[in-house]
């Protein structure tokens, strides 16, 4: 009976182990799409991505191999999963090389070693492919497929372990390096899911072997420990990584991935667990093991789009815990807003009501704007202009330039033009027409009786209200069409540099902030090299940034053909003549910060004295601070562009 129990404990063992390594790889692969899609300009979440896809090969070898018992049979794949065995190491130094350069930190020795790492990587699966220097023909332990060590397996391990604590200690100089307690944070979640990857891809258990004084049971618990450590990692490794080089809300990129991650590969995963064990309950119920499968998979999707709906409140909640009640306030604003087809499905209603009440086959809508009339919406056959061609006296005329008419029609200062009866519809405050509602004249005179004046009274208030609460809208939306590049402005200068602190310069004024031409002064000094041009702040700026890479990696020269630039932004066109005032700004620039001339010598060459000399001198630094400003603008916004296409 012992032995019955532990077989069966095995079972369920590899059983759980099968259900781990479907859902790491179903979370990497949608992880990997994700990242691909909201993040594919950033250099974090591309290095992040390959070294997923490694993750995503060792597993997927490893779910294909499940139950194999031949290791003839394995070997070919068991040598395809050192695709990603051998090019993680490679992908470590790159992600974590990234990582630091986000936060101001660029080295072309570094970025020399993520290049040997991926050839070195290479030669490391040729190496695989075709000897036996690494790994070798394996064998089937505790039912599992591996190799063998080859002689220069323990090379492989040395480079292995090596490139994950250098990109360890690479993480951990970012995080030092960071500013906010939010980047901090965020930094931390990176660095302690960092051995992540490491642990699921490198094949120690395989290769190295099993002691035979441990059994079996303690090798399927320890990997299906380790799985869902791993598992859990990625998903918190991930989640550091989608905040990269993002320029939404962090709001919206939690509450993003948390929809994505719940309903697609959660979904999957379950799926997956129906699947496996409908294949193993076969017969039970009477049924065969598809038909069980079949329904199953239908209920877990179905259930699971019903259950994350309902809990979407509760999620809402975790999610933007302290922006609870402004988040409401937003998604009944959504809910409730009107749009164009909104208002003519319910002015169509109330027409029809219309029609119906007073026995008429056609009325129509028109929306009265800079005084003139637009057909909004017709019930009935109606001749093509009518609407357009309504005389101003059907909105503009009062009570008394009307003929004599009932008490109600005086009161609704009813029209009648052209065989219509013509009703104005007004604001609350009867300060403003919005529209006129026109219904076929079904007499002279609009004479009707108590309840139909009731009833059509009650219509043409609902008209009238919902015409001025779209009026209300449009104006909200011409104000958020202002408020919008604002906003966006606010992100990029979030976005700049999120893990390091300095501030988002896109936005500043150089005449009001001090500080800015304090950098651009300290730089300008040390043109030619020195502490306040290579420690500057300004490296920040995403514009000195493509300029350093541009240079591989060279912050002196980066720096340089940055301000350069903007110098030479300051030329104005034409001959160059160094007495005249248009030149006087750029002429002191050229020649004390590029060609390092002295002060007397600059004054007597642009014929001014030394003390307006410096007074010039400091409006100049002020005019380069804002073209730095200005280039800084453009390289977000071609960076925006690019992301949007």
């Amino acid at each position: 009976m012992g032995l019955v129990s532990a077989t069966t404990l095995l079972a369920l063992l590899e059983w759980i182990n099968i259900v781990l390594t479907s859902g790491i790889v179903i979370f990497s692969c949608a992880l990997l799409l994700y990242l691909a899609v909201y993040n594919p300009h950033h250099r974090v979440a591309r290095s992040f991505v390959i070294l997923l896809a490694c993750v995503i090969v060792v597993y997927l070898v490893d779910l294909a191999l499940s139950g194999v018992r031949d290791a003839e049979a394995a070997l070919p794949w068991l040598r395809f999963q050192w695709v990603g065995i051998a090019f993680a190491p490679a992908a470590y130094l790159a992600f974590s090389n990234a990582v630091l350069v986000t936060t101001g930190v660029h080295s072309t020795w570094r970025s020399t070693i993520v290049r040997l790492g991926y050839l070195l990587s290479l030669l490391v699966l040729l190496g695989v492919a075709f000897s036996d220097l690494i790994v070798r023909d394996g064998e089937i332990e505790h039912r599992v497929p591996h190799l063998l060590r080859g002689p220069l397996f323990p090379l492989f391990a040395v480079y292995f372990f090596a490139a994950v604590g250098w990109g360890g200690a690479n993480v951990l100089w970012a995080r030092r390096r960071c500013l906010t307690s939010t980047s901090r944070r965020r930094m931390s979640y990176l660095l302690a899911a960092f051995a992540a990857p490491a642990a699921g891809v490198f094949p120690y258990l395989l290769v190295a072997g099993w002691p035979v004084s441990v059994s079996e049971m303690a090798f399927w618990v320890l990997l299906v420990l380790s799985n869902i450590g791993v598992g859990s990692m990625l998903v918190a490794l991930s989640y550091s990584v989608a905040f990269f080089g993002t320029l939404t809300p962090d709001r919206v990129v939690k509450h993003r991935l948390a929809r994505f991650l719940l309903r697609g590969p959660l979904v999957a995963t379950l799926a997956v667990i129906v699947i496996i064990a409908a294949s193993q309950a076969e017969g039970w119920l009477g049924l065969p093991g598809r038909r069980l499968m079949l329904f199953g998979v239908v209920g877990v999707i179905i259930l699971m789009q019903l259950a994350i709906e309902l809990a979407k409140p509760l999620i809402d909640r975790l999610l933007y815990r302290r922006d609870q009640p402004e988040i409401a306030r937003l998604q009944e604003l959504s809910n409730r807003l009107l749009t164009t087809t909104d208002l003519r499905q319910f002015l169509e209603n109330v027409l029809t009501a219309i029609c119906d009440l007073l026995r008429v086959e056609t009325a129509f809508v028109a929306v009265v704007e800079n005084g003139a009339a637009r057909l909004e919406v017709v019930c009935g056959p109606l001749l093509p202009g009518t609407a357009e061609n309504l005389p101003p006296q059907a909105w503009l005329a009062q009570p008394e330039d009307q003929p004599p008419q009932e008490t109600q029609a005086r009161r609704h200062h009813v029209f009648l033009w052209d065989g219509y009866w013509l009703f104005p519809l007004r604001t609350d405050e009867q300060r403003s027409i919005l529209g006129v509602v026109g219904v076929t004249a079904r007499a002279a005179q609009p004479e009707l009786t108590q309840e139909e004046w009731a009833g059509l009274e009650a219509l043409l208030n609902q008209a009238a209200a919902a015409l001025e609460d779209r009026q209300l809208q449009q104006r909200l939306f011409g104000a958020l069409e202002r408020l919008i590049p604002q906003i966006e402005e606010i992100q990029r200068r979030r976005g700049i540099v999120p893990y390091v602190g300095e501030r988002a310069l896109s936005g500043f004024t150089p005449g009001v902030d001090a500080e800015f031409r304090e950098w651009v002064r300290d730089a300008l000094d040390h043109y030619w090299g020195g502490p306040k041009l290579l420690d500057s702040p300004l490296r920040s700026l995403h514009v000195v940034e493509r300029a350093t890479q541009e240079h591989n990696g060279n912050t002196l020269h980066g720096m340089q053909t940055v301000l350069r630039q903007a110098i030479e932004r300051l030329r104005p066109e034409g001959q160059r003549k160094m007495t005249t005032p248009e030149w006087l700004l750029y002429n002191i620039l050229e020649l004390k910060f590029l060609q390092g001339r002295r002060v007397r010598e600059i004054a007597q060459r642009l014929a001014i004295s030394e003390s307006d000399l410096y007074r010039k001198q400091r409006v100049a630094i002020e005019a380069v601070a804002r073209a730095l400003i200005e280039m800084e603008q453009e390289e977000l916004s071609g960076r925006a562009r690019d992301e949007s296409q």
